[in-house]
């Protein structure tokens, strides 16, 4: 890192310090740390879970024959030693496969046993409902009231468990089916006007964005709607320092355990919750 990054970093942390006093910041771990594990895996959540952290972010997709398996992509070629999509396999032919990191592919089955007995937990399940012609419209439900049962049926008492999307179909579903509140609407552009009134329009109160773009006034004015904002990608320390500093409520970290060391060494004085 050169001395620009260092001067930068010591300002805002300054910045932060004087005015984020009564702050509280949760950071969650996405896909179990994605560049710094094998993402997606139980290699990954365990790793961050031992590191200390209780809030995860995860994505699910769903094998031909309906089962719920855990990746991000919907072609299988950058995580895996497979071929193909997702959608077109078994969960026989699935498990089959092993990925780059050479772990076998996690089901949400597995996912969910793994997280029933833990106390303190944050986890987003991420809807992968795209392209959409793989998921038309009773595809998508079918899909919803499986993921939705399934994750609700095995939620700790304590847990907070969301369901995120950019696909807005499946949360509206899960809104007009199950008068689901926990949703999250992804969007790969910064908390904004536009984003926040269509989260407002919507009914949704929880804004993902981007934290490229996100400014401190923004994110003032969706806490003045109602919104809880959660920005990402996190990928560097200085997304920590810039998310501390524009006022988010959440923190999307592909780098978990990089923050955790910045963040106990840099700045102990922030509240942060893992």
């Amino acid at each position: 890192m050169d001395k620009r990054f260092y001067f930068t970093t010591f300002f805002a942390c300054l910045f932060v310090y004087a005015t984020a006093q009564e702050q509280t910041i949760r950071v969650f771990s996405h896909r179990g740390g994605r560049m710094e594990h094998d993402e997606n895996t139980m290699s990954a959540f365990q790793a961050s879970y031992d590191a200390g952290y209780r809030g995860f972010e995860t994505d699910v997709r769903m094998t031909k024959d309906g089962d719920m398996v855990i990746t991000h992509d919907t072609s299988l070629e950058r995580t895996t030693n497979g071929m193909g999509t997702v959608e077109q396999k078994t969960a026989a032919e699935i498990r089959q496969l092993d990925t780059k990191g050479g772990h076998k592919m996690l089901f949400l089955d597995e996912l969910l046993d793994w997280l029933k007995d833990k106390k303190g937990l944050y986890v987003e399940f991420e809807l992968k409902t795209t392209p959409v012609e793989t998921y038309p419209q009773p595809v998508l439900e079918a899909y919803c009231d499986k993921l939705y049962q399934k994750v609700m049926a095995n939620r700790p008492a304590d847990a907070v468990y969301l369901f995120t999307s950019g696909d807005y179909r499946g949360l509206r579903y899960l809104q007009q089916k199950y008068g689901c509140e926990n949703l999250l609407l992804i969007t790969g552009k910064p908390c904004n006007d536009e984003t926040i009134d269509l989260c407002v329009a919507m009914g949704i109160k929880r804004l993902g964005a981007t934290m490229s773009g996100s400014s401190r006034q923004a994110v003032q004015k969706a806490h003045e709607k109602g919104l809880i904002v959660s920005l990402w990608p996190g990928q560097s320390v200085a997304d920590l320092v810039y998310g501390a500093y524009v006022g988010a409520d959440f923190l999307c970290t592909d780098i978990p355990l990089e923050y955790m060391k910045f963040h106990k060494e840099k700045m102990p004085w922030l509240k942060i919750v893992y």
